[in-house]
């Protein structure tokens, strides 16, 4: 009997269970069948889809006797083009209210808001639901998307492209701007033999024919059409009427001219961003390029449409947001004759700010054009203020390519060119060889390792510290006396800062290196590699510490960011931040690190640079004036494996100063050239940048 009624248990108990599961497995079911009961929750679900987009579940929930649109697909599309042609987003719905009526319908009053592409709208409306034994149906009608709007009428949306913001020199000097440029293209009409045009034509754009084929098979193309197929630099007439036109502009000219004898090809002027600096400025200004899907979905709200540009590269994309201002826009509902009813919303357009630079044209230019066949860089700026003058890699490229579009064969020749013209070399750090001299000197005098007149000894052309060093030793190239700190300087003395390093010792000497911006970011509007004086946390070894001590063991520095700690030789101390967007005009000087070093040291330490410059034996004697005094430091880095390595580089530097602050256009210069060997070493940096230095300063 016991096990009977166990037995009669544990089936109640299972019948339970599956009992229990019906009703959770159907909950769903229950809870959607209970909102199609409730108008106010219906509706809330049909708005719900408009917010995703999904048009069918839509069409799902009307009654389609009563609607005005009984056709899905007519549905669909009437609902897909006003929603996603006005970019509708973030819609939501208050103030519901339901009233049903005597024949079981219900009408539901709302307040509907929404963002679109002409900014925030919002309104009153009212939906109708019918009734029956299934729950409420909406009864669609075209008021429902907007109430003004009748079945014959239209949304329109018009916009007007906001004009991007210039990019300015100092001068007012555009540097990108709005400019013109030739579309060439085919009306496929006017061709007398298509295969043949459309060879010729691919020949000379450097493409495939192929792809002029797809253009023209394109579904919007009629016998009349303009069809472009690709943007090319406009010749100017002005070009063309110089006393010696550039031999390349008039090959393209009569290239040009052959070309638009064919039958079906022409030419078409179109507005443009340009770059008129082209190479020279092109690793500082940046690109634009029409915007991607993923750019959208980044910057989904921000105003950009498939149309839009967006800086991709430099000045372009750091000062985006201020450059591309706002296309307006109207939103309105036009009759079936094309007459506006009523303005939904409106928005005016805003036209990007433009961006006024600290950087002198001409001097970019300049730099560019001297050292354009060197793998290097040059930075320039205006000591006292801190004002960039210029910023400059070499080699380059054309930065108008990446606007009007460049086709496979040009984008593999910049990729895979061995002197990486893409590569931008101003941003990045490198071994400084004897122009971190200065720096090494001033730590010493500072932290108190030794005085401006100690001599250190002549030790000849060779020297290590004792046996434990091996066969490892640090040689120079001049033999002087007495070896002293300005004539170190004046001879570039490997030895003498190799022994200043051990004396100032690792901890001090990085420490010190730390407190003026050495593994910090640079307080710049363009990010720069950090300064670093060790590719772990700190110097190992005794002959990395006295490496260093001249500029090479492991120490990396980027040029903006030693041209910044030269400021403090011509401020009493003070390491003066570099700045680039002038804003407002404003050239005060604004202190990036604090007394660095004292007025005394700067002293001491001015004697040796300006000897290096104005002594006949010094490294940088080649740019010497007569009229305006300057001073500096050369350096030459070698890069090899080992000591014995006769395959190495050679980084060539100059560090080129004027040193009254009354100079008409002061400046601190500094060029780096990664290799030097067999070209002069250092002195092939300054003889360039003495040329420079003529042109900006002027001639004697």
């Amino acid at each position: 009997m016991r096990k009977t009624k166990r037995k009669k248990h544990t089936k109640t108990i299972t019948k339970i269970v599956l009992f229990s599961g019906i009703l959770i497995g159907g909950g769903i079911g229950i809870v959607t069948i209970m909102n199609r009961n409730v108008p106010e929750k219906r509706l809330m679900e049909y708005m719900k889809y408009i917010e995703k987009g999904e048009y069918e579940q839509m069409y799902a929930m009307l009654d389609q006797k009563k609607s005005s649109m009984n056709s899905k697909e007519e549905f669909i599309e009437r609902n897909s083009k006003i929603y996603e042609g006005i970019e509708m987003s973030d819609l939501s719905i208050t103030d519901i209210t339901a009233k049903r009526k005597e024949n079981g319908n219900a009408a539901v009053s709302y307040t509907t808001n929404m963002q679109t592409a002409a900014g925030n709208v919002e309104f009153t409306n009212n939906a109708v639901f019918s009734h029956n034994w299934t729950g409420y149906h909406l009864i669609w009608q075209d008021q429902l998307i907007f109430p003004e709007l009748s079945a014959t009428d239209k949304v329109q949306v018009t916009s007007e492209e906001a004009k991007r913001g210039d990019i300015l020199d100092r001068n007012g000097r555009q540097l990108a701007g709005e400019g013109t440029a030739s579309s060439v293209g085919i009306v496929p009409g006017r061709m007398e033999n298509r295969e043949d045009t459309i060879k010729k034509l691919a020949e000379y754009l450097g493409i495939g024919a192929d792809e002029i084929e797809d253009k023209l098979k394109a579904d919007w193309v009629k016998a009349d059409s303009f069809v472009p197929v690709a943007t090319i630099p406009k010749i100017q007439e002005v070009d063309l009427l110089t006393v010696n036109p550039d031999e390349t502009v008039l090959e393209e000219k009569e290239k040009q001219d052959t070309l638009l004898k064919i039958p079906g090809i022409m030419l078409s002027d179109v507005k443009v961003r340009t770059y008129y600096l082209k190479e020279a400025a092109s690793h500082l200004v940046g690109y634009v390029q029409a915007v991607t899907a993923e750019d959208l979905q980044e910057h989904k709200g921000e105003g950009y449409r498939t149309n839009s540009v967006i800086g991709k590269t430099g000045l372009e994309t750091l000062y985006e947001k201020e450059l591309k201002g706002t296309d307006g826009c109207e939103i309105c509902i036009v009759d079936a004759n094309g007459n506006k009813k009523s303005v939904i919303a409106y928005e005016p357009k805003k036209d990007g700010e433009d961006i006024h630079t600290t950087i002198d044209g001409d001097l970019q230019s300049t730099l560019y054009e001297q050292f354009k066949e060197d793998r290097g860089c040059s930075v320039a700026l205006n000591p006292y203020t801190g004002e960039v003058l210029a910023l400059v890699s070499t080699p380059s490229y054309d930065n108008n390519d990446f606007v009007r579009g460049m086709d496979n064969s040009q984008w593999s020749a910049l990729n895979e060119n061995e002197d990486r013209p893409l590569y931008n070399r101003f941003r990045q750090t490198w071994c400084p060889g004897s122009t971190f001299k200065p720096v090494i000197a001033a730590i010493g005098l500072k932290v108190g390792a030794f005085t401006a007149n100690d001599d250190f000894g002549n030790e000849g052309l060779a020297w290590q510290k004792d046996f434990s060093w091996g066969d490892y030793t640090v040689t120079t190239l001049h033999d002087y006396e007495p070896v002293i700190l300005k004539n170190a300087l004046i001879y570039s003395d490997n030895i003498y800062f190799a022994k200043a390093a051990l004396k100032i010792g690792a901890d001090q000497l990085m420490q010190s290196l730390n407190q003026i911006g050495f593994n910090q970011e640079l307080p710049f509007d363009i990010k720069m590699s950090e300064s670093q004086y060790s590719n772990m946390d700190k110097i190992e070894t005794e002959i990395q510490l006295a490496d260093s001590g001249y500029g090479q063991g492991q120490i990396l520095v980027n040029p903006l960011h030693l041209a910044s700690i030269y400021t403090a030789f011509l401020n009493d101390g003070n390491m003066i931040k570099p700045y680039l967007h002038a804003d407002g005009g404003s050239t005060s000087s604004e202190i990036w690190i604090k007394d660095a070093f004292s007025p005394q040291i700067v002293s001491e330490v001015m004697e040796g640079l300006e000897g290096v410059v104005n002594n006949p034996e010094g490294t940088g004697y080649g740019a010497c004036r007569e009229d305006i005094r300057l001073a500096g430091k050369t350096g030459t880095a070698e890069l090899k494996a080992t000591k014995e390595d006769t395959s190495g580089t050679e980084i060539g530097w100059f560090t080129v100063f004027t040193t009254d602050r009354d100079t008409e256009n002061p400046i601190l210069l500094i060029s780096m050239v990664e290799n030097v060997k067999d070209i002069g070493g250092s002195g092939y940096v300054v003889e360039k940048d003495k040329a420079i230095l003529d042109e900006y300063l002027g001639n004697e």
